[in-house]
């Protein structure tokens, strides 16, 4: 990689030494709790107090019709379709053994905890998903007819799957911070309360070479199985709490295209919270443009995949237009949702198609970053789409196909504080962990300086890259 001098002559590296990068990344997390830190933290906190309010209404209100419940679904949808998926940012390149996810790796691994949050957002569903005892279809086999119905046993199921994914998530984050936070611990005043905390936290951590290779297999171990259970918690929200719920829709590839837009949501995430920490973070020198670009690239794939499972599945209703299949298009696309789909096709296809097949769009820094926001707004009007409508069928137990397609749900006040709550939620969440753990991943930034070299070449300097075994 190439560094030019401002006249054309041969510009000096600048290549910090692994103690002044931890030095410099420390200090920056430590100056990260600054007044901008407890602006945003009373913003979100406000939002999250709205979002409570509105539960309460929405409970007051009743929890029988689950057409009520429809902005509540989707907004929790939407939260782990974003925050979810984003610790894939960090895992896959890992695996990859790529080196530009370093410096925003621990930005992605963060995501995970916002499980948390999203795992007490999930437990109303379970009180308002209608009891199998009323004829609603299911995933799950039973025995013969006459025998009694499980009525919980999708709740179940699904409840720990979301409790899995939440755990392996906050095992990854703790694993890949071990070194960091004993970092910390050894520079905090001995006896502090949070010189506690770290101690406890760090569990004994003290760099050896067998305590750096149980890391790194762990982290590798951790990875695969939060992918695995991703994708199954995916399949079972998409069948038995949205594709059960509309009579008539048999789509066995919608459970693949709700990860893949969910990977796409990931990446967007990852994308924005990047811009932030150059922007605001203090941390412009360590985020460049190799993470803008090499996002932008996946970005712009997954953007393609979006249409690929879309088309995948409607051509299939489209040429059999059973009665089935008519009122299934009829719900999602042509029908109430027909703008909600227009804007989630624009912003998470046709605007990163058009403009992301230009280099100089996709290598820069705002480019990619206004298409990430725009992906995320069409994965949001999405969730909204597929969410709000299937909750808004009156009848679930209709064997065949949706005798009336039921009118567009409008957001109540209830529900906007709801959906303002539960991201604003999301957001308070990730920033309280930041507080914590240092938003920037300093061993990975110090192991690169044992893989680069700064070499020159002519009138330039270039940095060689080596390979990790």
């Amino acid at each position: 990689m190439p560094s030019n001098g401002h006249n054309g002559h041969a510009a000096e590296a600048v290549v910090l030494t692994q103690a002044q990068v931890q030095e410099d990344l420390q200090e920056k997390h430590e100056r990260s709790r600054g007044q901008t830190f407890r602006v945003a933290v009373g913003l979100f906190s406000v939002l999250l107090v709205l979002g409570i309010i509105g539960f309460i209404l929405r409970v007051v209100d009743g929890v029988s019709d689950t057409a009520k419940w429809g902005y509540y679904a989707a907004a929790f949808a939407f939260v782990l379709s974003t925050a979810g998926a984003a610790p894939m940012v960090a895992i896959a390149p890992r695996i990859a053994k790529a080196h530009w996810p370093r410096p925003i790796s621990r930005s992605a691994e963060l995501f995970s905890i916002v499980g948390l949050f999203n795992l007490l957002v999930f437990i109303p569903l379970l009180w308002v998903l209608p009891p199998l005892e009323q004829g609603r279809r299911t995933l799950w086999f039973f025995g013969s007819v006459g025998e009694p119905v499980p009525n919980y046993s999708p709740h179940i199921w699904a409840t720990l799957a979301m409790l899995a994914l939440v755990v392996v998530g906050v095992l990854l984050v703790w694993m890949s911070a071990l070194p960091d936070i004993a970092a910390l611990r050894d520079r905090l005043p001995q006896g502090t309360r949070k010189q506690k905390m770290y101690a406890w936290l760090a569990r004994g951590w003290k760099g050896t070479s067998a305590q750096w290779f149980m890391q790194k297999h762990r982290l590798g171990i951790l990875g695969a199985f939060y992918f695995a259970m991703l994708i199954f918690l995916h399949f079972l929200i998409s069948v038995d709490f949205l594709m059960t719920l509309v009579p008539g829709w048999i789509d066995a590839l919608y459970p693949a295209t709700h990860v893949a837009n969910a990977l796409q949501g990931g990446v967007a995430s990852v994308m924005l919270t990047m811009v932030i920490m150059r922007q605001w973070g203090g941390y412009k020198n360590e985020i460049g443009l190799d993470q803008f670009w090499g996002l932008g690239k996946l970005l712009f794939a997954l953007s393609l995949l979006w249409i690929w499972f879309f088309f995948s599945s409607f051509i299939i209703f489209w040429f059999g237009k059973k009665p089935n299949e008519v009122s299934v298009i009829e719900l999602f696309i042509k029908g109430p949702y027909l703008p909600i789909f227009y804007a989630e096709f624009v912003l998470t296809f046709f605007f990163p198609l058009v403009f992301m097949i230009w280099n100089p769009i996709r290598k820069s820094i705002w480019g990619p970053t206004i298409l990430s926001i725009a992906v995320l707004a069409g994965t949001f009007f999405g969730r909204i789409r597929m969410y709000v409508a299937s909750y808004s069928v009156a009848d679930q137990s209709a064997l065949h196909a949706i005798e009336t397609v039921p009118a567009t749900v409008m957001p109540g006040i209830a529900d906007v504080f709801i959906v303002l709550g539960v991201i604003g939620g999301s957001i308070l969440t990730y920033l309280l962990a930041s507080r914590i753990i240092p938003i920037m991943s300093i061993w990975e930034k110090k192991e690169m300086l044992m893989y680069e070299v700064h070499r020159p070449l002519h009138r330039i300097h270039v940095r060689i890259l080596g390979k990790p075994d």
